[in-house]
């Protein structure tokens, strides 16, 4: 058994807060009650002191008018204390005495020596505040005498206490207010003095003096006060606690009237969350704890509905499940084997397993026949199969249900087979009957845009519905892929054996064709150093019978045979460059190529070019300047490979530039590690849509001097050799106004690099 602050809930025992010491009633009445005394104490107290502030402001004025009205009195002073009658004077007294809060009278001459005096007690013992007749109650000398010298016409007070001391150690005890004036008279030089008077001003003796003719004390009490102040206060006790008592049972009420709702509330939460149904509460009043009520009942219908609601929630989501594990199972098969046979019966076991099928059917269509025929069926007996494997359906669009499922690709739900038998195939409709189909379900297989087939499946004698049409669909589409698969994996293994024929043959080819070309390569390559060597040796021939016919050896030349003697020597200068070029194009073709890396300095090799090129240049009176830079870091070259290239940089420079122009060579280093070398001319200048291809081998580029052109592999070259050292190499040129052609070579410093690169 669950214990009291337990529930059973859906997913066992629940527990709930055990009862608290104090309930939200008490805690509610207890806060109440502790503001209500506070408040009335406090207003109490306040009322009190001020009511007792007040008596004794009282008290001290009717001291103070008593004494004044007795002072000022002429029958008092003359005919009492100047004259000193003590009838008079005990007159006075006792008519003092009268009053209910005065408690002595005192008259004294100025020396201090008592006229009269009269009490109504005296001062309590030391062990009692009782008054006791031990101890007359009457004030000290030494008060009385303070004022002998005193001018002021206002009374004196001092509080005494009716006690051992004069301080005010209980709250309670009876305390003796002293008021005491001098009496006062004027009187001239020429008036006698009466005995015992005290001249006051002795500083003036023409003027009128104030003389002084004794001292009047009155004794006030604050006993009846304080009487009237304790009845006052047991009042306003008693009213306070009538008061509290009266807030604390309103408070009491109303919490009763806001906690027994709360109570109930309480009761059905717990019912609720025991998984009862409660009976509504009825709102016991319009407040806030009535529309507490009433949206409570509201939510507890809400939560009963959501229940039911959870409920079928909870048996969809796990039939939903079962249907998604049928649905991953049917994937995972899928996914192990590309077989189309075993793949369509493993799918068809797992959904009759799961889903709860009787026999299920799987037609595939064949587009190269038009016909559908039965590619897997399951849960009927041997020679059924062996019927349905036989069965083959045209496929036309006349209405049937084959023309729905596999041209239309309409889903089919069917209740009963008789509704629909004159749309069935004769064959189908007899397997149908045969195997007992009487209530079925079919949908079509569709993979990008194409049906595959359609899939069909019953229950036995139950009627199929739609929750069975909408699962096969799901799975239709899996199914579908995976036939769409299987089938381009068969077609890619026919395809990837013809292709693996295709490429072993391909290849064949190949491995013929690339010999060839090695051979042809070889055999050009040979051609090439053949060619220029034996094409060397009668050019040496003709250069030699050529300079000694220009010479005269051969006899005397003519102006006209000089000049055609010259023309044969510059033609077989320009072929004896193409030849190089050809050789040296040929060498990078074969990557024969081979640096010979050393610190350079490029101003010396350009200096050394430039002497070998400044007859070919003076010829045609260019001006040929290198421009000398200081602390010009050496860089890392082949010297070979760095005066080729700046040969055919400054002999391009010469070609192209016409007579009387000019060319300039200048270096500097630039910040990534490099020494810039520019070769500046004044010829002609190149188109700048030519740029681009300049650099390339056999470019073609047109120019303004076609003789000067050669077979177009300088600048190709010179941009490999440049490009093995990790150089760039670049251009800029303006028609007409000449051309400016930069390369970069490295410094030293970066030799370990270039080692590793390289």
């Amino acid at each position: 058994m669950n214990r009291p602050d337990q529930a059973e809930g859906p997913m066992g025992p629940r527990s709930f807060p055990a009862n608290r010491f104090f309930s939200l009633r008490s805690k509610f009445v207890l806060f109440f009650s502790l503001i209500l005394i506070v408040a009335c104490s406090t207003l109490s107290w306040y009322f009190v002191e001020k009511r007792r502030e007040a008596m004794i402001d009282n008290l001290q004025q009717l001291g103070a008018i008593l004494l004044t009205s007795v002072v000022h009195n002429d029958h008092f002073r003359f005919a009492g204390l100047i004259a000193e009658d003590r009838a008079t004077l005990q007159q006075f007294t006792e008519g003092l005495l009268a009053v209910q809060d005065v408690v002595y009278v005192v008259i004294t001459r100025p020396d201090g020596t008592v006229l009269a005096r009269q009490t109504k007690g005296t001062r309590p013992s030391s062990g009692s505040l009782a008054r006791s007749i031990d101890r007359p109650l009457y004030p000290d000398p030494d008060i009385a005498t303070q004022y002998v010298h005193s001018s002021s016409t206002i009374p004196h007070m001092t509080r005494l206490s009716i006690s051992n001391s004069l301080g005010n150690r209980f709250a309670w005890e009876e305390q003796v207010y002293d008021f005491a004036m001098p009496v006062l008279r004027k009187g001239h030089d020429a008036t006698p003095m009466p005995p015992f008077s005290i001249l006051l001003d002795e500083g003036n003796t023409n003027a009128s003096t104030t003389l002084l003719s004794g001292v009047v004390q009155i004794g006030l009490t604050d006993a009846h006060v304080k009487h009237e102040l304790a009845t006052m206060i047991s009042n306003i006790f008693l009213l306070t606690a009538l008061i509290i008592a009266t807030g604390m049972l309103g408070a009491h009420l109303l919490t009763l009237r806001i906690t027994k709702p709360l109570r109930k509330l309480a009761d059905v939460a717990r019912q609720v969350a025991e998984g009862q149904s409660p009976m509504p509460l009825t709102p016991s009043t319009r407040d806030e704890v009535g529309q507490l009520t009433s949206m409570f009942n509201l939510m507890t219908r809400s939560l009963q509905e959501r229940s039911l609601a959870i409920t079928g929630n909870l048996a969809t989501i796990k039939h939903q499940i079962g249907q998604l594990t049928t649905l991953h199972e049917a994937s995972a098969a899928i996914t192990r084997t590309l077989d189309l046979d075993e793949l369509l019966n493993t799918v068809l076991q797992l959904l009759m397993a799961n889903l709860g099928f009787t026999r299920m059917l799987l037609v595939l269509r064949e587009p190269e026949r038009d016909s559908a025929s039965v590619a897997q069926v399951a849960g009927v007996t041997a020679d059924i199969v062996e019927a349905a494997r036989h069965l083959e359906v045209p496929i036309q669009n006349d209405g049937s249900l084959q023309a729905d499922l596999l041209i239309h690709g309409k889903p089919l739900l069917i209740l009963s087979l008789d509704a629909v038998s004159n749309r069935m195939h004769p064959s189908v409709l007899a397997l149908a009957r045969r195997t007992g189909v009487t209530s079925f379900v079919a949908v079509p297989l569709q993979s990008h845009n194409q049906i595959l087939g359609y899939l069909a499946a019953d229950r036995g004698s139950q009627p199929c519905t739609d929750e069975d049409l909408h699962m096969l669909l799901t799975i239709a589409s899996h199914v579908a892929a995976a036939i769409d698969n299987a089938r381009a994996y068969s077609h890619l293994e026919e395809l990837t054996q013809h292709l693996e024929q295709r490429i072993t043959d391909r290849t064949l080819e190949l491995s013929i064709a690339n010999e060839r070309l090695q051979e042809q390569d070889r055999r050009r390559s040979l051609f090439l150093s053949v060619a220029s060597h034996e094409l060397r040796t009668p050019m040496t021939v003709i250069r030699s019978f050529a300079d000694n016919m220009r010479d005269g050896i051969a006899g005397p030349v003519s102006d006209q045979q000089v000049t055609y003697l010259t023309r044969i020597e510059h033609n077989l200068n320009r072929l004896t460059r193409i030849i190089n070029q050809l050789l040296d194009w040929s060498r990078l073709e074969s990557q024969k190529e081979v640096l010979c890396l050393k610190p350079v300095c490029v101003e010396a090799t350009a200096l050394l070019v430039a002497d070998s090129l400044r007859t070919v240049a003076a010829e045609k009176t260019i001006a040929l300047e290198i421009v000398h830079e200081d602390g010009l870091p050496a860089v890392l070259g082949d010297p070979d490979k760095l005066e080729q290239v700046l040969w055919n940089l400054i002999g391009n420079a010469i070609k192209f530039t016409p007579p009387g122009g000019r060319i300039t060579v200048d270096f500097q280093p630039i910040p990534e590690g490099f020494v810039q070398t520019c070769v500046a001319d004044t010829g002609c200048g190149i188109d700048p849509a030519h740029l681009e291809k300049l650099f390339q081998e056999f470019s073609k580029v047109p120019s303004a001097i076609p003789a000067a052109q050669g077979a177009q592999l300088g600048l190709f070259i010179t941009k490999s050799l440049v490009a093995m050292h990790r150089g760039s190499i670049w251009i800029e040129s303006t028609p007409g106004a000449g051309t400016r052609l930069y390369f970069t070579m490295p410094v030293c410093i970066q030799t370990d690099r270039l080692k590793t690169e390289g």
